[in-house]
């Protein structure tokens, strides 16, 4: 029980920091609306399966031995956080509410994709995961138990993105938020690109 506990509040806690899948969730709900923002909380809370599921696997022991794929993975991660910042830093196409839905089902789908690469691809989850199975989880734990934390790890972030969604896409917020889309688009991709440069410089320390 106490180590239930001890998953559920670390967990908590990592999910609740703000970061990448913050602002991406953030801008995917003001600018194409509440179906997108809570695919894309689907697609982070898919995204964190794949970290679950190399830690489970033992690989990630290969991973923290080997510091050139570590750099590498944390290289690739950065990259794809300076890109979508970048797009966000760069965008002039301009939001209206009447648009939302016009394209609907793509751009759900297409929010869904960028939610899970943008968490798949994340040093953060990557360390809080391999953080939480080798520092709280203990040792000979089965692989059901193993696996069960993993899906109460996504079932945290699709809830607590979910709820982001909602907030980002309630009707007032929204129109408030396109009406300063430019300042709005560069403060997330501001956000997503030092997020980037954080984990680059961290990396090569």
């Amino acid at each position: 029980m106490n180590e239930l506990i001890a998953v559920a509040v670390f967990t908590v806690l990592a999910v609740i920091s703000p970061g990448a899948d913050f602002a991406m969730v953030t801008r995917s709900s003001y600018a194409q609306g509440r179906k997108a923002g809570l695919a894309a909380a689907v697609g982070i809370a898919l995204g964190v399966q794949v970290h679950v599921l190399y830690t489970v696997l033992g690989i990630a022991v290969i991973i923290s031995q080997s510091p050139a794929l570590f750099m590498a993975m944390k290289v690739l991660g950065a990259g794809y956080l300076i890109y979508l910042g970048y797009q966000s830093l760069t965008n002039t196409k301009r939001i209206h509410l009447d648009d939302v839905g016009q394209g609907q089902g793509r751009g759900s789908l297409r929010a869904l994709r960028t939610g899970f690469f943008t968490n798949a691809l994340n040093p953060k989850t990557m360390l809080f995961v391999i953080s939480a199975y080798t520092q709280v989880v203990q040792p000979g734990s089965s692989l059901a138990q193993d696996f069960a934390y993993g899906a109460f790890m996504s079932f945290a972030h699709w809830l607590w993105f979910s709820l982001v969604a909602v907030f980002f896409s309630s009707a007032a917020l929204r129109l408030a938020m396109i009406e300063r889309q430019r300042v709005v688009d560069r403060l997330i991709g501001v956000a997503l690109i030092s997020l980037g440069l954080t984990v680059l410089v961290a990396g090569v320390r």
